[in-house]
């Protein structure tokens, strides 16, 4: 898959969408890709670059990402949600990789169902498995020009990732 091209996934009448891009990411594209006539609820996570991290201050973001791999990877979370949530609508997750600054959206994820529950449950485990499974890698840089990669393991840390 060649970066910032979309993937799409065909399933019945649902259309999921998947980016992995150097490009800065759309709340509106993504809410858009998500919108269908049957759902009752969109529920849009953004993940953003912030300016601390356990009281350290961050510089910039750098994410990494074997693609192939983890576009297999969003494939699979939504082929989980149609499965387990079946009224749920599409499935939305794109990914920024580069180099981030602070507030820069680095992951939104979106899903569209016809009620409010399973849409926020879809898209917390929509992001919550993204960030366990895909091999996607982020690297902090501090303001004191020190750097630290941070491993899947901080994301089973309530404060994780």
């Amino acid at each position: 898959m060649t970066t910032g091209l979309p993937s799409t996934t065909r399933t019945d009448t649902r259309t999921d969408n998947f980016v992995i891009s150097f490009a800065p990411l759309s709340l509106d594209e993504v809410y858009a890709l998500a919108e269908d006539e049957s759902n009752g609820a969109i529920v849009v996570m953004s993940g953003t670059v912030r300016a601390q991290t356990e009281g350290r201050a961050v510089e910039f973001l750098e994410y990494q990402a074997y693609e192939p791999m983890a576009i297999k990877i969003f494939e699979q979370i939504a082929r989980d949600i149609h499965q387990r949530w079946p009224e749920a609508g599409q499935v939305v997750i794109h990914h920024r990789i580069g180099k981030l600054g602070i507030g820069e959206i680095s992951v939104l994820v979106a899903v569209g169902c016809p009620h409010r529950a399973e849409a926020f449950d879809a898209c917390r485990y929509a992001i919550d498995t993204l960030k366990h499974n895909a091999p996607i890698w982020k690297k902090e840089h501090w303001i004191d020009g020190s750097s630290t990669w941070v491993s899947i393991g901080a994301c089973e840390q309530p404060e994780g990732c």
